[in-house]
């Protein structure tokens, strides 16, 4: 199996920190060489100590989901024998309480937009089959307690 690197590096600055006037503005760093700047949601700590143009943790959360499911419907599809031409999830992840009080992660909704291109097109029952056996193959899907709804759309592009 495979291993997966992520650093995360926070400095403390010149605030105080023991004060909780601390920024929570933080950056990822990945094996590729990507850098993401991260911060705590504004939802949870407020403006200015969290900044809301960083990536937070709830919304990497969201897109890291969708992201898996769209990889693998694309090669689900492919094998199909589909074209996609396009992809766009709004996906949208809700915050509850849990029953000890606690915020979490309750629910993700995946609301793909599929374009299709030639001949083959697919009705809604075999998108529906196409996004269930994502779902099912998605390693990210299969490793939380979220629920997870896919409430997916397409068209066709002529051409």
């Amino acid at each position: 199996m495979s291993t997966h690197i992520a650093t995360v590096a926070w400095e403390r600055g010149a605030a105080a920190f023991v004060d909780n006037r601390y920024s929570r503005a933080h950056q990822w760093r990945f094996d590729g060489g990507a850098v993401v700047p991260a911060s705590s949601s504004p939802h949870v700590v407020r403006v200015p100590l969290s900044d809301p143009a960083n990536v937070d943790p709830e919304e990497a959360y969201v897109a890291a989901l969708s992201s898996c499911h769209m990889l693998w419907f694309l090669d689900i599809a492919r094998s199909a024998g589909y074209l996609v031409e396009r992809y766009v999830d709004n996906a949208q992840g809700h915050m509850r309480r849990g029953a000890d009080g606690k915020s979490w992660v309750a629910l993700v909704e995946l609301l793909p937009a599929v374009t299709f291109g030639g001949a083959k097109v697919p009705g809604d029952a075999v998108l529906e089959h196409l996004h269930h056996k994502a779902h099912e193959e998605c390693f990210l899907a299969r490793s939380v307690k979220s629920e997870i709804t896919i409430q997916g759309s397409w068209s066709h592009q002529a051409g």
